[in-house]
């Protein structure tokens, strides 16, 4: 077997961030360095209780979990209880997490590795928004050119928004640390809205989870059926989007995903349209293509990995 993938996941859990999760620990290839934690869907004592929630889950208890930043770079912080419930993991009743957090702050996790590791061997899998990951940049620049590239969920163009007219909610709860991001120089792969949204889940594929019959299949089950009926009510579809875990699986099976080299820039200016991905899909400025933004999934696929990886837990 190949090498295994070497990635950090940051993330702010939130039920699609602990399909996420649950898809990396099923998955051989990948090694999960760490899992690094941001306020977003909710706040950050919510966030990385979730994250060990869902290591432990997996059986994955010496799983090294640390917490970031608890607000966003300038503005400040919006969370998404409607949609995720209380706690950020509506849906199951996972017990409370018995493993500890780790001391060390995120961002200086996330340089300590980078700079410990070979160049170029570690991917940064950020699910929420940017926070940590721009933080870190500022401490420690340096970092930029160790990473072999970062693929996130975040954005959305033909789609529009999803908290705002105009930006999807990672982007738009910290757009500075996003513009940040982007501008670095380093390899960026985006998994945005019009990607997720094609990813949707269909009573029969939350069934194929509960069918599985195991701990986390039941939990995937309870937590779909909780996050999906936000956006059912709110787009009229058989299921919701099942936005975090698209990046889990472009790492496992980049063939399932298509889209274009592309300049995105992210609006931090105007209150009409802050945190919006301005994707140049025509080419029509001469700014310097910084993002592979994938546009299509093949769903159906999508879904039989899900389904067959978080089977083995």
């Amino acid at each position: 077997m190949p090498d295994s993938m070497k990635i950090i996941i940051d993330t702010d859990p939130g039920q699609d961030d602990a399909v996420a999760i649950l898809l990396a620990f099923a998955s051989p290839e990948i090694e999960v360095l760490g899992i690094t934690v941001v306020a977003g869907n909710v706040p950050l004592s919510l966030t990385e209780k979730n994250a060990r929630k869902i290591c432990e889950l997996a059986g994955r208890p010496q799983a090294r979990v640390f917490a970031g930043a608890s607000h966003p770079l300038v503005r400040q912080l919006v969370t998404a209880e409607d949609v995720h419930g209380k706690t950020g993991l509506n849906g199951p009743d996972l017990p409370e997490p018995k493993m500890p957090l780790q001391k060390q702050h995120a961002a200086d996790f996330i340089v300590e590795t980078l700079m410990r590791e070979a160049s170029g061997t570690v991917t940064l899998c950020p699910l929420g928004p940017l926070t940590n990951i721009a933080m870190a940049l500022a401490r420690e620049p340096k970092i930029a050119r160790r990473i072999k590239q970062i693929v996130l969920m975040g954005g959305g163009f033909f789609e529009g928004g999803n908290v705002t007219p105009a930006a999807e909610f990672n982007i738009y709860v910290d757009p500075h640390a996003a513009d940040i991001v982007l501008k670095a120089g380093i390899p960026v792969v985006m998994i945005p809205l019009d990607c997720t949204h094609q990813a949707l889940t269909t009573a029969t594929r939350v069934a194929a989870f509960r069918k599985l019959g195991t701990g986390p299949g039941i939990a995937v089950a309870e937590m779909l059926e909780f996050f999906e009926r936000f956006d059912e009510k709110k787009y009229g579809t058989d299921g919701g989007p099942l936005h975090d875990p698209c990046v889990i699986a472009y790492l496992l099976k980049p063939e399932l995903f298509s889209g274009r080299h592309i300049n995105v820039s992210v609006e931090i200016a105007s209150d009409l349209t802050m945190g919006m991905t301005v994707a140049d899909w025509w080419g029509v400025t001469k700014r310097p293509k910084n993002v592979t933004y994938i546009r299509d999934v093949d769903h159906e696929a999508f879904y039989r990995l899900l389904v067959e990886r978080i089977g083995t837990l």
